[in-house]
C-alpha cells in the first residue's frame, strides 16, 4: 500500500512553489552523505519529498525515498549505510505534476534496469507533452508505475535502439517538450542535462577528486565543492572517473529562455545565477521599485524572509529607514498543531509576528516577492494595521503574476490568480491598502543585468507567468482547454 503524506500546513497555500531540487556526485568516498548535504541546502525547493539512488561495485543500485524534510530521514546512520558507493544523485521533491494526493511511488529518483544495466534519473521541471507521450507509452505496453510526468523518461530510454544510456537519454530527451534539467547515473557515470532553452538551473562544481551536478550553487557551499560553471541550455556532460567531464550537444541550438522567477524568488539569495549574486539582483530590484514607485512614508519593512533584500535596496535607494517590522517564527513545522478552524482563523500569526513598537504611528512600506491569491496580503495588512500602523503599503518585486507556469512550477489555475482578474487598482481596492504598486517587467528586467530593458520580440527570459507569453508551447494544458493569450491582451 503507498504511503500518503500528512497534508501541507494550511498558511502555506499562497506562494508559488517550485517542483524540486536535484544534485549528483561521482569520485567520493560514501556518496550519498554528500547528496544528503546537497538536498538539505536545496530543502526550499521541495519540502514534501525526498529520495537518493547510489551505486557501489559490491552492492550495486541502493535507494530511499521519504517523506518530509532531509534532515528528518537522511541523517541516520543506519539509513546512509545501505547507500554505499562513490556515485549517488538525490531529488527533493513538491508536486506539480502529477498527484497531489503525494504517494511514496512518486517521488524521485526513478529507476530502470535495461539491457546494458541500470540507471537512475532525477528531473526538475515539467513535461508539457507528457499526457500525450504516456497515452503513446501505455499503448506500445508500457506499465507505469507512478503518477509523475518524470517517468516518461525511463519509458523513452527502455524504447530507444541506442547503443548505450547517455545515447538513449538523448533519444529519450528528443521526443520530451517542456522543461528538464536532470541528473542522472548509470554503473559508472554521472549525467547532467539542461532542455535547450535552459529554462531550469543546473551548475557544474568539483570537490576533491570528484564531481558534483546541483540545481544551485548553494548546495555546493555545503560541501566545499568549487564552483567550476553552469550546464549550457542544450547541453549534456557525461562525467566518468575515466574520461572526466565530456561535453555533448543533442539538440539543436535556441536562444536561451531561462526561467526569470528563480532570480526573484526560487534560488536562494546566497547562489550565483549567470555569474549574478541572487542577493544583489533582488536588492536591484527594491531599487528599480524605489525608482518606478515612490511613496511618502516612515518604515519599510520585509514580508520575512523572501521580500529582504528587496526591502533593502527600496530604503537605500529611496532614504526611507528600513526596519524589521514583522519578525518570523523559524521554528513552526508543517504539522506544528492540528489545523481547526480556531487555528486557522489565525492566520500567519503562527509563522509572522509583528514588532509593534517599531509599527505603531507609522506609514509602513511592505515590500513582498510577489502576489498569488492575494489571501496572505490581506492577512499581513490586517496585522499591520492592528500594530496601529498609520497606512500601509505595498510594493511588490515583481510584476504581476496573471498566467500560470508549465514549466515545473506549482500555479493555481489561472482564474484563482489575482492579477488574472484585476487591474492593478481593483487589486489595491481588493487588498485595501493605501497603495499598490509592482515592478514592471522591464525594471525586472533592468535589475538581472538587461539595461535596455525586456526586447519584446525576443524575450531573454522565460516570463510567461507574467506576460503570457511561453517558450514553449504546453500542449498537453491546451488539449484541456487553456486559452493562450490573445493580441488583444
Amino acid at each position: 500500500m503507498d504511503l500518503q503524506m500528512p497534508p501541507a500546513h494550511p498558511f502555506d497555500d499562497d506562494k508559488l512553489k517550485e517542483e524540486c531540487g536535484i544534485f549528483g556526485v561521482i569520485g567520493v568516498t560514501d556518496a550519498s552523505n554528500f547528496v544528503a548535504l546537497g538536498l538539505h541546502a536545496l530543502q526550499h525547493r521541495g519540502q514534501e519529498a525526498g529520495g537518493i539512488v547510489s551505486h557501489d561495485a559490491e552492492h550495486g543500485f541502493n535507494s530511499a525515498r521519504r517523506f518530509g524534510y532531509v534532515r528528518d530521514n537522511f541523517t541516520s546512520q543506519s539509513l546512509m549505510q545501505t547507500l554505499p558507493g562513490p556515485l549517488a544523485i538525490g531529488h527533493v521533491r513538491y508536486s506539480t505534476a502529477g498527484s497531489k494526493g503525494a504517494q511514496i511511488r512518486d517521488v524521485q529518483p526513478f529507476f530502470g534496469e535495461f539491457s546494458m544495466g541500470g540507471a537512475a534519473i532525477a528531473h526538475n521541471g515539467n513535461i508539457t507533452n507528457a499526457d500525450a507521450l504516456r497515452r503513446e507509452l501505455i499503448e506500445r505496453g508500457s506499465i507505469f508505475q507512478s503518477s509523475s510526468d518524470s517517468e516518461c523518461i525511463i519509458h523513452l530510454m527502455a524504447r530507444s535502439l541506442q547503443r548505450n544510456i547517455p545515447e538513449r537519454m538523448e533519444d529519450a530527451l528528443r521526443r520530451v517538450e517542456g522543461a528538464f534539467s536532470v541528473v542522472a547515473m548509470t554503473r559508472s557515470k554521472l549525467i547532467g542535462v539542461r532542455d535547450p532553452l535552459g529554462v531550469r538551473p543546473l551548475v557544474l562544481g568539483k570537490v576533491a577528486d570528484g564531481w558534483v551536478l546541483s540545481s544551485e550553487t548553494c548546495a555546493l557551499d555545503i560541501i566545499g565543492a568549487e564552483y567550476v560553471r553552469e550546464i549550457e541550455p542544450g547541453e549534456m556532460v557525461v562525467i566518468s572517473a575515466e574520461h572526466g567531464v565530456e561535453s555533448l550537444r543533442p539538440f539543436r541550438p535556441q536562444k536561451s529562455r531561462f526561467c526569470i522567477f528563480e532570480h526573484v524568488y526560487f534560488s536562494r539569495p546566497d547562489s550565483i545565477i549567470g555569474n549574478r549574486s541572487v542577493y544583489e539582483t533582488r536588492r536591484q530590484i527594491g531599487v528599480e521599485l524605489a525608482r518606478e514607485a515612490p511613496v511618502d512614508a516612515d518604515l519599510v519593512c520585509p514580508v520575512p524572509d523572501s521580500g529582504t533584500p528587496a526591502a533593502i535596496g527600496f530604503a537605500h535607494e529611496s532614504g526611507i529607514p528600513y526596519g524589521m517590522g514583522i519578525v518570523r517564527n523559524q521554528y513552526m513545522g508543517r504539522t506544528f498543531i492540528e489545523p481547526t478552524e480556531q487555528i486557522r482563523n489565525m492566520g500567519v500569526r503562527l509563522k509572522l509576528n509583528v514588532n509593534r513598537a517599531l509599527i505603531k504611528g507609522k506609514r509602513v512600506i511592505l515590500v513582498d516577492d510577489s502576489v498569488v491569491r492575494g489571501t496572505t496580503s490581506r492577512k499581513i495588512k490586517e496585522m499591520i494595521l492592528d500594530a496601529g500602523a498609520a497606512e500601509v503599503h505595498f510594493r511588490i518585486a515583481s510584476p504581476p503574476t496573471a498566467w500560470p507556469c508549465f514549466y515545473g512550477v506549482d500555479t493555481p489555475q489561472r482564474e484563482k490568480l489575482l492579477a488574472a482578474t484585476m487591474t492593478e487598482e481593483q487589486m489595491r481596492d481588493h487588498l485595501q491598502v493605501d497603495s499598490l504598486r509592482f515592478v514592471s517587467l522591464d525594471g525586472l528586467y533592468r535589475a538581472v543585468g538587461e539595461v535596455e530593458g525586456r526586447n519584446p520580440k525576443q524575450p531573454q527570459y522565460c516570463d510567461a507567468c507574467f506576460s503570457g507569453d511561453y517558450p514553449v508551447e504546453p500542449s498537453d494544458q491546451i488539449k484541456k482547454g487553456f486559452k493562450l493569450k490573445t493580441a488583444a491582451e
